[in-house]
């Protein structure tokens, strides 16, 4: 019920500012479980893709949204519940991805539609990363859901990192066909075959949104940019006090 009356009003508003496109509607099935795998380029991602859906999509989030203390804390969680996202404490190494594993085939088990990013978090630069095999695949082969590749179009350009105010603009969704990987049955614990399912559902996501693919790790690319950022912010500093030795002995050569 409180899913419904957010989709509607979060849903209608989004439409009516945003006037998002979809394309490959008719792959979405009518009813039973599918899993929706996305590229993952913005926050507005988990927002735009059920709203535009006529069926509930549940997606996993990190558990801090819902234990934040506080007034803020409760009406964001409040907010997430509303839209459709389940708490998993991704803090927990192996334990949190079997939490978020068990809670997709939930999901799956009761008919509906399952949301994840095969990338494991946002795209730093745009660019598609490699997908992550234990949960899509092992989610797949333990419901035995058919896993539907989407791809996310230019949600990233709608508010960049530093940008206070949403650019209206038109983002996109491209849904391709569902994807069978029942010749994997029983087979969760060959990680050849995760990686094989994973890397197909990659394939098919790089089709549809026409990104640039980077065959490592989009946590691993994060920390390369912030490592590069910390060294020119290094470099930056040690420029700037050896210019400002330099005028210093400038200053004191002309006072002589």
């Amino acid at each position: 019920m409180i899913y419904n009356a957010m989709k509607h009003s979060l849903g209608a508003s989004l439409k009516l500012a945003f006037r998002p496109w979809v394309e490959g509607m008719e792959h979405i099935p009518a009813e039973g479980p599918a899993i929706l795998a996305s590229n993952h380029l913005s926050f507005s991602d988990s927002f735009f893709l059920p709203s535009m859906l006529d069926r509930k999509v549940t997606f996993i989030a990190k558990a801090e949204y819902f234990t934040t203390p506080g007034i803020k804390g409760r009406l964001t969680a409040a907010f997430f519940k509303g839209v459709g996202q389940l708490p998993v404490d991704r803090s927990g190494g192996r334990g949190a991805g079997e939490a978020a594993i068990r809670s997709g085939v939930e999901v799956l088990e009761r008919g509906e539609l399952f949301g994840i990013y095969p990338e494991g978090t946002r795209s730093p630069d745009g660019r598609l990363y490699r997908g992550k095999p234990g949960g899509l695949a092992r989610v797949a082969l333990a419901s035995g859901a058919p896993v539907i590749p989407v791809a996310m179009i230019d949600t990233e350009k709608i508010q960049p990192p530093g940008q206070v105010m949403p650019k209206l603009m038109r983002p996109g969704i491209r849904i391709g066909k569902p994807l069978d990987f029942s010749r994997y049955e029983g087979m969760e614990q060959d990680r050849f075959v995760l990686r094989a399912i994973t890397d197909e559902v990659m394939y098919e996501i790089m089709k549809l949104s026409g990104q640039e693919y980077v065959d490592i790790y989009a946590t691993a690319a994060k920390r390369q940019i912030a490592d590069a950022a910390k060294k020119r912010a290094e470099a930056e500093k040690a420029a700037a006090k050896e210019r400002s030795g330099s005028d210093g002995a400038e200053e004191s050569g002309r006072a002589a």
